[in-house]
């Protein structure tokens, strides 16, 4: 049994981790305390919206990342965007990722999200100096962090939690006992709990324990892009035999495969690690079948020469009270935007 599976079966024996965790626990419950205390030359002159989670692995921020730029910019806002830029080999910090990055360089997350809307962003381990460079660069008026929640040197105005809606917390516990970063109260200070796809028993009793109103986001498959260049087609167009090979490296991959299944697809499961690095010799299998994978990674596959590979594209349809409780957030806690109208207008 890994360490992750025993994480969310409970089992016994990670107890005898528990002086460890406790530790954890304790330096994340004063780095909390200690949040608010920010020094003058890290306050930034924009809102900060901070999409996160307290919980090791995939939570579906970056699909909830890309949804809030698109609801932003119907708003009349100019978004960017900063992340560590996990995995990342950039010749230089801060490193502004554009559509010809490559996931080396600017790290898969990143690059997807670039990809997709075309937004302004930085990566950088000091999310801070990110920020201020991004901003030097570029009119953006509201910034969201792609991670970062405890990232406390970054001062923010809005902090939006992510959760697995099957996973949840786990055991409850924070690392190595558990996949928590932070101990469970924590979700009870951010602005916004969001839960993506439907809760498990175990979550919905977790929330409700910590006194917790939460609002879903779902998930939902778009077209399938072939990666070597073409017409998109949606499922039940699709032009292959069903029985396809599946790559998922991402937090949770048992979360692709199921989305194949319900499109109607058999796939063979290729599960790899979070942010795992590919060459075509690794996804050259024996099978000879369409190959599917995430969009994530898809983009670390620009080079490749897949001729019968593509990536699911997938969407994130918010609850209607996240886009009301954000917005109404940002025009109390800062001036209009430049160029804010009222959303019946496209930016």
């Amino acid at each position: 049994m890994s360490l992750a599976s025993a994480w969310y079966r409970n089992a016994r024996w990670l107890k005898l981790l528990r002086p460890l965790s406790m530790l954890v626990e304790q330096v994340a419950r004063k780095r909390f305390t200690k949040r608010f205390v920010t020094s003058a030359e890290n306050q930034l002159p924009v809102p900060v919206i901070i999409v996160g989670n307290i919980s090791v692995g995939g939570t579906g921020k970056t699909p909830l990342t890309i949804a809030l730029i698109e609801l932003l910019r119907r708003h009349g806002w100019t978004p960017g965007v900063i992340s560590r830029g996990y995995g990342a080999n950039p010749a230089h910090y801060p490193y502004s990722v554009t559509s010809s990055s490559t996931a080396n360089e600017g790290g898969d997350e990143p690059c997807l999200i670039v990809q997709r809307t075309g937004v302004p962003l930085y990566i950088d381990p000091n999310r801070v100096a990110a920020a201020r460079q991004l901003l030097q660069h570029h009119a953006c008026d509201v910034l969201i962090s792609d991670d970062g929640l405890q990232h406390y040197a970054l001062p923010r105005t809005i902090e939006i939690a992510v959760l697995d809606g099957t996973r949840g917390l786990g055991n409850g516990r924070c690392l190595p006992e558990g996949p928590l970063r932070e101990p469970p109260e924590r979700l009870q200070q951010v602005d916004l709990v969001v839960v993506n796809g439907e809760l498990s028993p175990a979550t919905r009793q977790q929330l409700t324990e910590l006194g917790l109103l939460w609002y879903q986001m779902k998930l939902e498959a778009g077209k399938l892009y072939p990666l070597a260049g073409g017409d998109a087609v949606t499922a039940d167009v699709w032009p292959h035999e069903r029985h396809v090979d599946a790559v998922a490296g991402i937090g949770n991959p048992a979360r692709f495969f199921h989305t194949l299944r319900e499109l109607g697809f058999d796939p063979v499961e290729h599960p790899l690690a979070d942010h795992a690095s590919l060459s075509e010799e690794t996804l050259g299998f024996a099978s000879g079948l369409p190959l599917i994978m995430t969009e994530k990674d898809a983009v670390k596959c620009s080079q490749f020469n897949l001729a019968n590979g593509w990536a699911l594209r997938v969407d994130a349809r918010l609850d209607a009270h996240i886009e009301q409780t954000l917005l109404t957030r940002l025009t109390s806690e800062s001036a209009q935007p430049t160029g804010h109208n009222d959303g019946s207008e496209t930016a």
